[in-house]
């Protein structure tokens, strides 16, 4: 927990210095065919309730039946986030009205949850590391959704969203900067991803968060906090913060006090506005669910998960360190999304050889990024294949191409020959570098004598190196070895 908070993360007030205090809820959707339970299907994007089932639509008499594998993904999910696995686990009823929640109530759980206390590592910046808390880990349903833009009169409600697994992972109250929250949801998005448990698309709802606020003086007790409902991508989850920090230090500063309520962000406004006043739990008269018998499984059970987890993000960061001298930038980039660090691996690896991993990495974050970036893709979704990257940097390494040139046929794999091989594109187009110091020194003889001025200058001053280095290349059309030119001109030039 961050008790000491650096002077970079207090917010100016005009009455001095305030601490922002964060906590998250984020509802992540289960991955799984079907739903909490009930058989229906959970895919996104069908006509309007057509994945309804009876128990899902609340018909009298029916009950629910617990969903194996939204139970073993939960469990999954608490190892990855190094949390307490709880043996015995009880759902309980929530009580509300909501029109798109036929049953009228949710089954969640509340005071005994599946998963318990637990903790993520986040990388914040180059230089900066938190440790944030989670508290719990429960699952639940979702609700279902009410579409009020399709009739001037009316709304729709689509239960399809209804009875879908829900977990819900709350931390605790250890952020202090948007930046923070904005990392940290990150991080649980890429842990999920990796784990195959939530595929993490804000977009489509599968991953979502309610943001607690609120602000104290550096050192004083908690102030009362305000939670943001339903927040759907990373940088409006930053804007919602510095937005209600804003507005909460502005009423204090004026004399005011924070009312514990209910907020919405409005994006296209840049502000929060009132939903409700925030119930406490007792207002939702929770109580165990009848028609439910705890959850109960052995460590056994928990043990056989465990064994089956893929390598998660900090344990392949720390390899990545270890076994390809990466330094911890360039590790922590690579493993951000799986699918990139699988990419980056085969094309180190690629035929059977280790090529050097600095410049392997440099190319899949710099050159390879940037273009997938470009087309809005990720990198293992482009047409470039590690095989490709790999010639490319055998080709480097072996100086039968400078970085230079390296450039320049990336670029034709791109445009071009999207499935060509690097080094038929150099043997085809004539890009070998020249290495022959014959013909380099030929034209390291002819830029020197049509410059003696220039010459004159460079003894004086050693840095008009450059400039030499420069004409020779455009003379050789970018083929000279550029340790060749170099070595010459200063022999040539007595530097």
């Amino acid at each position: 927990m961050n008790t000491h908070v650096k002077p970079s993360k207090l917010i100016k007030g005009a009455t001095g210095d305030w601490e922002v205090i964060i906590g998250l809820e984020v509802h992540a959707q289960v991955t799984s065919r079907s739903k909490l339970f009930s058989g229906a299907s959970t895919l996104f994007g069908a006509e309007p309730n057509t994945n309804v089932s009876l128990v899902d639509a609340a018909m009298p008499g029916m009950l629910p039946v617990i969903n194996a594998e939204c139970v073993a993904q939960a469990v999954r999910t608490g190892l990855g986030l190094q949390a307490q696995i709880n043996l015995r686990s009880v759902f309980d009823r929530k009580n509300y009205f909501y029109p798109d929640l036929p049953q009228g109530y949710q089954i969640s759980q509340y005071k005994s949850p599946i998963v318990g206390e637990g903790t993520v590592i986040v990388d914040v910046s180059p230089t900066e590391q938190i440790e944030v808390g989670i508290e719990r880990l429960h699952l639940e349903q979702d609700a279902g959704k009410s579409l009020h833009d399709q009739s001037a009169t009316d709304s729709f409600v689509d239960l399809n969203r209804s009875g879908v697994a829900l977990m819900e992972i709350v931390s605790k109250p250890d952020m202090r900067s948007a930046d923070e929250a904005r990392a940290y949801v990150s991080k649980l998005r890429t842990i999920l991803r990796y784990l195959g448990t939530c595929d993490g698309n804000m977009e489509q709802g599968s991953l979502r968060a309610d943001v607690n606020v609120s602000v104290r003086r550096p050192g004083e007790p908690f102030g009362t906090r305000c939670e943001i409902k339903n927040v759907n991508s990373i940088r409006f989850i930053g804007q919602a913060i510095e937005t209600e920090a804003r507005r909460q230090i502005a009423i204090l500063e004026d004399g005011g006090s924070i009312d514990q309520e209910t907020r919405l962000f409005d994006p296209g406004k840049g502000e929060t506005r009132s939903m409700r006043s925030k119930e406490e739990a007792h207002d939702y008269r929770y109580f165990p669910d009848p028609d439910l018998l705890p959850l109960e499984f052995d460590q056994a059970y928990v043990d056989e998960l465990a064994s089956a987890l893929p390598e998660l993000p900090d344990a392949k960061k720390s390899r990545f360190m270890k076994d390809y001298g990466l330094p911890a930038y360039d590790a922590g980039v690579l493993v951000a999304d799986k699918e990139t660090a699988d990419y980056y691996e085969a094309a180190v690896n690629y035929g059977g050889t280790k090529r050097d991993p600095k410049l392997v990495a440099n190319w899949v974050t710099g050159d390879v990024a940037a273009y997938a970036n470009s087309v809005g893709l990720a990198v293992a979704q482009t047409h470039l294949t590690p095989a490709q990257i790999a010639t490319l940097v055998d080709l480097i390494s072996e100086q039968t191409i400078s970085g230079k040139i390296a450039k320049d046929v990336l670029a034709i794999l791109i445009s071009e020959e999207k499935e060509g091989d690097p080094r038929a594109i150099v043997e085809a187009r004539g890009l070998k570098q020249v290495t022959d110091t014959g013909a380099i020194e030929a034209a390291v003889d002819a830029i020197i004598s049509a410059n003696p001025d220039k010459v004159a200058q460079a003894q004086a001053k050693p840095t008009m190196l450059g400039w030499f280095v420069g004409q020779v290349m455009k003379q050789t059309g970018g083929k000279a070895n550029p340790q060749a030119v170099n070595e010459l001109l200063k022999a040539k030039l007595g530097i």
